[in-house]
C-alpha cells in the first residue's frame, strides 16, 4: 500500500529559518510533481520566540496538516514543547534534533516518538556562514527522496535576494545535509499520479488580492496588521499593474472610511483587517450600509479577544461580522473555505458589494490566509463589479426610489442631475434627512429587500456528494471536514 502522504514539521527559535526551510522544501516537491502545503505557526512575540513550519506533501490536493505528523525536525529543542498541542505524533513518528543544541537552549521534551540526532550546528559550523537549517533541508530532502540537484534551482528563486554567495554557502550546506541524512531512514515517498494542467504555489492573502483585482477593486485603505499584512504587500505592489492604489492610512477608522470615500466615487475599494480592525470598523461599516455605498472589507481572523494571539488561527470573529453593527443593518458575510477559494470568495464578494450597493465581509483566517499551497490553477470566473448607475435623469433625483429589488441607480459625483446626500442619517427616497416612521421603515425593508431577494445562483455554497446526512462546514475547518468524510467513504 503506497503512502498517500506525508506530514513534515520544522521547528527552531526566532530567526533560526525554519519558515524559509519549510519554503523551500515545499518549492522543491512541488517541482518534483507533488501537492503540497505550508502552514506557519508562531508565538506572540515580534521578533524572536518559537516558531514551526508546517509542510504536508501528497500525490492530490490537499487542505490539512493530517491526524499526526512523521517527522519533527526540531532544529532548537527546546523550542518544539511549545507546539506539542499542534504537531501529534505516533510511536512510529521521527523526532530529528541536534544532540548539541540541548546544552544551549533546554532539552527535548518527552515525546511518544523515536528520537534521532542529526548534528546540524556541528555541520553548518564546518562551512563558512553556514546556517543548521540549511543542512536540516538537504537531510529532508534525503530523507523523502527529493534529488539533490533539484533544490539548487529552489535556492536560487528563493533567496536571490540575498545575493549569489548566500546561495551556495546555501548550497554546500545542503549538499552536507543530504550527505548526512544517508544514515537516517528513508520514507516511502507518496507515488505521483499523472496530472495534466498547470500548478500555482499561492497563499490564501495572495489569492484573495488577486480574487480582488479580477472582481475589480481599484482603491485599498488599510493599516497593517497581522495576519492580513501580506494580503496588502501583495495588493501594494499588484494593483498599480492595473491602475490601481493601495494607501496605507494612519488607522482603521481611516482605512474604512477612505474606502467609503472612494466608493462614493465610483471606484470599487477594499479595506483587509483582522479582530481588533474591524471592532474598530463597525460604526462606518454601518454608514457605508445606511448611505447604501458598497465597501469590501477583508478579515483575516485570529484568535480573540482583544489583541489576542496575532499569530494563530481562530474563527472567532463570526458573532461580531454577522452582529456587531448597531441597529437593522442588513450586510454581508462570506466565507472561503481553501486556500484557492479564497479567490473566488473575494472576487464575488466585490460582485456583491457593487450589484446590491451594500457592505460585504469576508471572513479568511490566519490558517487560510499564511498557507502557501501547492494547487491545481483555479478556474478563471468572469465576475466583474456592476454598479446600477442612471442614464439620464428626471427632473428629481431620487437616490433611494423604493423599488421591487430594493437596489436604486447610484450616481457618480458629477453627473449633471445626479446631486444627492449620503450620510448616516436616516433618509426619504430623495436623500433628505428624515425623522418620519414611513420614511424610515421604507428605507429599512429597501435595505433589507434587496439583500433577501437576490438571486445568488449556485455560490452561496459549494454542495458535494448526496445521502441523507448533511455536514455543514465553513472557513478553514473544511478541509479537514473534506478528508474526513472522504475517509468514512471509503
Amino acid at each position: 500500500m503506497h503512502r498517500q502522504s506525508l506530514s513534515i514539521a520544522l521547528t527552531g527559535s526566532g530567526g533560526s529559518g525554519v519558515m524559509t526551510t519549510g519554503s523551500l522544501l515545499l518549492e522543491a516537491a512541488a517541482r518534483a510533481g507533488w501537492y503540497g502545503f505550508m502552514s506557519r505557526s508562531s508565538g506572540p512575540q515580534i521578533r524572536g520566540g518559537e516558531a514551526a513550519a508546517v509542510v504536508r506533501l501528497a500525490n492530490k490536493p490537499v487542505e490539512s496538516p493530517g491526524d499526526s505528523f512523521d517527522v519533527v525536525l526540531a532544529i532548537d529543542p527546546a523550542s518544539m514543547s511549545r507546539f506539542l498541542a499542534e504537531i501529534p505524533l505516533r510511536h512510529d513518528s521521527l523526532v530529528i534534533t541536534d544532540p548539541d543544541a540541548g546544552r544551549r537552549g533546554g532539552e527535548l521534551p518527552d515525546v511518544p516518538a523515536q528520537v534521532l540526532h542529526l548534528p546540524m550546528a556541528k555541520l553548518a559550523k564546518a562551512i563558512q556562514g553556514g546556517r543548521p537549517n540549511m543542512i536540516a533541508l538537504g537531510a529532508i530532502a534525503r530523507m523523502i527522496g527529493i534529488p539533490e540537484v533539484s533544490i539548487y534551482p529552489v535556492l536560487e528563486k528563493i533567496l536571490k535576494s540575498k545575493g549569489q554567495d548566500i546561495i551556495e554557502t546555501s548550497w554546500s550546506c545542503v549538499k552536507s545535509g543530504f550527505a548526512a541524512g544517508t544514515d537516517l531512514p528513508v520514507f516511502e515517498k507518496p507515488q505521483l499520479e499523472i496530472g495534466v494542467g498547470e500548478h500555482w504555489s499561492v497563499t490564501g492573502n495572495e489569492a484573495a488580492g488577486l480574487g480582488a483585482i479580477r472582481g475589480g477593486i481599484r482603491f485599498v485603505a488599510a493599516y497593517p496588521i497581522t495576519p492580513a499584512t501580506e494580503l496588502l504587500e501583495w495588493l501594494a505592489s499588484s494593483l498599480p499593474k492595473v491602475g490601481g492604489v493601495l494607501v496605507q492610512a494612519e488607522d482603521e477608522l481611516a482605512s474604512i472610511n477612505q474606502v467609503i470615500g472612494a466608493s462614493f466615487g465610483g471606484t470599487p475599494a477594499l479595506t483587509a483587517t483582522s479582530g481588533p480592525g474591524l471592532a474598530l470598523m463597525t460604526e462606518s461599516i454601518g454608514l457605508a450600509v445606511c448611505s447604501e455605498v458598497p465597501a469590501v472589507i477583508l478579515d483575516v481572523m485570529r484568535c480573540g479577544p482583544s489583541t489576542g494571539i496575532a499569530t494563530k488561527s481562530e474563527q472567532s470573529d463570526l458573532n461580531i461580522a454577522l452582529n456587531g453593527l448597531h441597529g437593522d443593518a442588513p450586510h454581508l458575510v462570506v466565507a472561503p473555505t481553501s486556500v484557492t477559494d479564497c479567490l473566488f470568495t473575494t472576487q464575488w464578494a466585490v460582485h456583491l458589494a457593487e450589484a446590491m450597493q451594500t457592505a460585504v465581509i469576508v471572513l479568511s483566517d490566519q490558517s487560510l490566509g499564511q498557507t502557501r499551497a501547492i494547487v491545481k490553477r483555479p478556474a478563471d470566473i468572469s465576475f466583474i463589479a456592476k454598479r446600477l448607475v442612471p442614464e439620464q435623469f428626471d427632473d428629481t433625483y431620487y437616490r433611494y426610489a423604493v423599488g421591487d429589488s430594493g437596489v436604486s441607480p447610484m450616481s457618480i459625483p458629477g453627473q449633471a442631475g445626479g446631486q444627492y446626500t449620503a450620510d448616516g442619517l436616516e433618509h426619504n427616497q430623495a436623500g433628505v434627512p428624515s425623522s418620519l416612521p414611513e420614511d424610515h421603515y421604507a428605507q429599512l425593508e429597501k435595505r433589507e429587500r434587496k439583500i433577501t431577494g437576490f438571486d445568488y445562483g449556485e455560490h452561496w455554497a459549494d454542495i458535494e456528494g448526496s445521502g441523507d446526512t448533511a455536514v455543514i462546514t465553513w472557513g478553514s475547518a473544511t478541509g479537514p471536514v473534506r478528508e474526513a468524510l472522504s475517509r468514512l467513504r471509503e
